[in-house]
């Protein structure tokens, strides 16, 4: 059978949407450093990210829920990071 067009565009959209946030997240475990990321922002975009996984869930979606779910993973790590920092336990 031939993947249609949403699968087509849907899986390359889940590896490039959630590997972009690979490199943030790595840079802000290994330095610590998150003196240029906002905390409504990014506390924001996490919980966007949980509904569009609940959606994505909803639908029965296996592109919107992976991409979702590796994306929540990797955004969680940099809002924990900063909301770490903000209560002054990361120097």
């Amino acid at each position: 059978m031939t993947p249609d067009l949403s699968t087509l565009l849907g899986y390359p959209a889940v590896f490039l949407t959630t590997v972009a946030f690979v490199p943030q997240a790595w840079q802000s475990w290994r330095t610590r450093d998150l003196s240029g990321i906002s905390l409504p922002m990014y506390a924001l975009f996490t919980l966007g990210v949980a509904l569009w996984l609940g959606y994505g869930v909803a639908i029965g979606s296996l592109p919107v829920i992976a991409a979702n779910t590796g994306t929540l993973l990797l955004a969680s790590v940099v809002l924990w990071l900063k909301v770490w920092e903000v209560r002054g336990r990361i120097r």
